[in-house]
């Protein structure tokens, strides 16, 4: 895996690779939201607390691939309010590996499918193709 975390002729970055290039097998996972094992909302109305749920279920997905958070490739965020940008970036630097950061993508929308959730992550791994 390598990441190109800012190739000339790129802007500056915060938090992330502007590409990364893999190989081996990837996984994919499904957009994760704030809620914990037994599906009760995390971080009502903290987006701070919101964003570490979905990062621990993100984990809790990666691991049961094989994976980890260290495998991720590609973040796909969508936050409900760019205000909440700063605590995003607060909990997503508590799970990533700050030399390594995976490519990604932030998207504000207008809402997610439950009212209360401030944020939901999609995430994109890489590990090495088992023989």
């Amino acid at each position: 895996m390598r990441h190109h975390l800012r190739p000339e002729g790129t802007p500056p970055t915060n938090g992330y690779s502007h590409a990364v290039t893999v190989t081996g097998a990837l996984t994919l996972v499904s957009g994760q939201v704030p809620l914990d094992a037994d599906g009760r909302l995390v971080g009502a109305g903290d987006a701070l607390e919101q964003t570490r749920q979905v990062f621990r279920n993100l984990a809790a997905a990666l691991a049961a691939a094989g994976a980890s958070m260290s495998d991720v490739v590609k973040l796909t965020v969508f936050l409900t309010d760019l205000a909440d940008l700063a605590a995003f970036r607060t909990a997503r630097d508590e799970f990533i590996d700050l030399t390594r950061p995976p490519a990604s993508s932030l998207v504000q929308v207008s809402g997610l499918v439950n009212p209360a959730f401030k944020v939901e992550i999609e995430a994109i791994a890489a590990t090495e193709a088992s023989a």
